[in-house]
Formats: structure tokens, C-alpha cells, sequence
């Protein structure tokens, strides 16, 4: 565990020294930049619910990414899976209007699962049975994605009398509750702890888990033990994409209330970093999401209390994904030889 949590902070060190010499050759003092991101990030109630309503998507792409991670599979398309996931959701909350919300909320999410799988199903049988590379297909499929919905958001979804790329409103019963209003902190939170959980329980406690991770570690091994690999590694893009879907499903009827063109402003390529960063551990994704959630929330008011461009938060940024990447297992490898 310690080990675990070391790796995954390492990088996070090595970047906010990195930023700090940038803002000090910029002339921003580092220490003074960093509070203030602390204070708009976790000073009161309201900052702290607004960091965690923006971590929420990060959390369940996050776990969409490791999930594919865990088979061997490197899934770039999560990003695609939120905008359709995103779409249909919104699409059965705004057409089934009358249903009763302990019915339609479960109807919807249900909606963006599926479809979410399924726009995972082509790259996860072309990988386990062609030995197609899944970062191409998955990666061409986020264009799809993207521009498939923004036809029909302007096409024959868009709604009536909008001059703007956006479907209708969700019904008032397809409404995620908010826990903490007046903020955007919704019950999509709540339902991305459980899944965290759930994929904790998987990893430790079943076979399934023990079999994907010995799969994504050496995939000739797990076949020569008897492990259907292929097989293993579709269920878990499809398992990918269905969290995708489901991250998608939350921000539309927990936060927009509608699907709009430009959706989601790159949580899937955000959630591979932080699956990186998070080593793959579900304490580790909801870390590495948290820190996500606080730059994207203290970098849209910083600017208001100082003269530090929003530049060098998507600095931060960068260096964090940059560093997340880096294997730093080299270090612990020497501490234990010298021991």
C-alpha cells in the first residue's frame, strides 16, 4: 500500500516542482499560487462540493480507462463513450416525460450503459480476435462519437426553436438529486464511490479480478494457465465502455439537464491520466480525480483574485499528465537492492 501511494505521488511531486520553477521564471510567486489553488479548490463547503462535482466525471473515466488497463488493453474511445452515453441518456430523459423519477432516472442511466457498451463492442472483438491495435480503432471512434451526435443534436434532436446545438430538456423526474444545492454536486458522485468500491471488491476478492490482472500482465501466461484471454479482454472493453456511458448519462442529467454540442470538454482523455496517475488503484483514481476536479475548478477563478493567467493551471495540468505517464519503479527496485 505504501508503495502504491508513494508511486502515484512521486509524479505529482515532481510536477508542482517543475510548475513552481515555470511560475517563478513567469514572476508569479509559486508558494502564493499554490495556496490561492488551495483555497478556491477546498476553502468552505461550496469549493469543496464543487471540486468534487468536477471530479466526478474524472472518477468513472478514470475507472473506465484502468478497467481496460487491467486486460492489457489500452482504451483511448472512453471520451467517445461519454458523448453517446451522454446522448441517450438525455434522449430517454427528455422523450419518456410523465414517467415517475424512481423509474425514469434508472431507465436512463440504464440507456447510456448500454449504449456505451456497445460502442465498445467493434474495437474489443477486432483486439481479442484480429489482434487489431484498439488505441487506433478506439481513438478513430472518438470522431465518430463526436460528430455523430453533434448531427443529431443539430438534426433532429435539436430542440424546437433553439438556435443553439442542444436537444430539449430533461424531464424534471431525469434529474440526478443534488446533494449539496445550490452547487452542481449531484447523486452521479455518490453513484461513482459505489462503482469505485465495486471495482476494489472485483479486484481483490474474485476470480474475474485475479484473472485480468494476471491477463493485462503477461497475456501468454494467463493463456497458458487456461485463461480465455480474448474473451476476457472484449468483456472488459465492454465493461469500459459502459462506465464511459454511465459518466456520460450522469453529466447530462446531473449537471447540463441536456446534451449539448461539445458535450464534454475531454473528460475521457483526462480519465487516462488519471487512471495513470492513480496506478490502476480505485484509492488512486478517486485521488487522482479529486486533483483534476480542484485545477479545473480553482483555474476558472483564479484569474478573478490574481493576475496568474488560467496558462499555468493547464500548465499544472500537463506536467501532472506528463509525470503521470513516467515509471518511477526503477527507484524502489534500487532502495531494495542496496537493502
Amino acid at each position: 500500500m505504501a508503495r502504491s501511494l508513494a508511486g502515484a505521488l512521486l509524479p505529482l511531486l515532481i510536477a508542482v516542482l517543475v510548475a513552481a520553477v515555470i511560475l517563478a521564471l513567469a514572476g508569479h510567486n509559486p508558494f502564493d499560487v499554490y495556496r490561492l489553488l488551495a483555497i478556491e479548490s477546498f476553502g468552505g463547503v461550496k469549493r469543496v462540493a464543487a471540486t468534487l462535482a468536477a471530479a466526478t466525471p474524472l472518477i468513472l473515466t478514470g475507472l473506465a480507462t484502468a478497467v481496460a488497463f487491467r486486460a492489457g488493453a489500452f482504451n483511448v474511445g472512453v471520451e467517445g463513450c461519454v458523448f453517446v452515453g451522454g446522448l441517450a441518456a438525455a434522449y430517454v430523459g427528455f422523450t419518456f416525460v410523465g414517467l415517475p423519477a424512481a423509474v425514469l432516472v434508472p431507465f436512463a442511466l440504464a440507456a447510456s450503459v448500454v449504449i456505451g457498451a456497445l460502442w465498445m463492442l467493434l474495437p474489443g472483438v477486432l483486439k481479442a480476435r484480429l489482434d487489431v491495435d484498439e488505441v487506433v480503432t478506439t481513438l478513430m471512434l472518438n470522431f465518430i462519437a463526436i460528430s455523430l451526435t453533434a448531427y443529431l443534436v443539430n438534426g433532429p434532436l435539436l430542440a424546437p426553436g433553439s438556435a443553439n446545438s442542444a436537444t430539449p430538456m430533461v424531464d424534471a423526474a431525469a434529474r440526478l438529486p443534488k446533494l449539496m444545492p445550490p452547487s452542481t454536486l449531484n447523486a452521479g458522485f455518490l453513484i461513482a464511490i459505489a462503482l469505485l468500491v465495486l471495482y476494489w471488491l472485483w479486484d481483490r476478492s474474485t476470480a474475474s479480478g485475479f484473472e485480468t490482472r494476471i491477463a493485462g500482465l503477461n497475456a501468454r501466461f494467463a493463456i497458458a494457465s487456461g485463461i480465455d484471454v480474448p474473451m476476457l479482454i472484449i468483456k472488459m472493453m465492454l465493461l469500459s465502455g459502459a462506465i464511459g456511458g454511465i459518466a456520460g448519462g450522469i453529466h447530462a442529467l446531473g449537471t447540463v439537464g441536456r446534451f449539448v454540442s461539445g458535450f464534454s470538454p475531454g473528460y475521457g482523455f483526462t480519465g487516462i491520466a488519471v487512471a495513470l496517475l492513480g496506478r490502476g488503484s480505485a484509492v488512486g483514481i478517486l485521488l487522482a480525480a479529486i486533483l483534476f476536479g480542484a485545477l479545473a475548478t480553482s483555474g476558472a477563478t483564479i484569474q478573478l483574485f490574481s493576475d496568474v493567467p488560467i496558462e499555468i493551471v493547464n500548465v499544472l495540468q500537463g506536467m501532472v499528465m506528463i509525470f503521470a505517464v513516467a515509471r518511477f519503479g526503477w527507484i524502489f527496485a534500487r532502495r531494495r537492492r542496496a537493502a
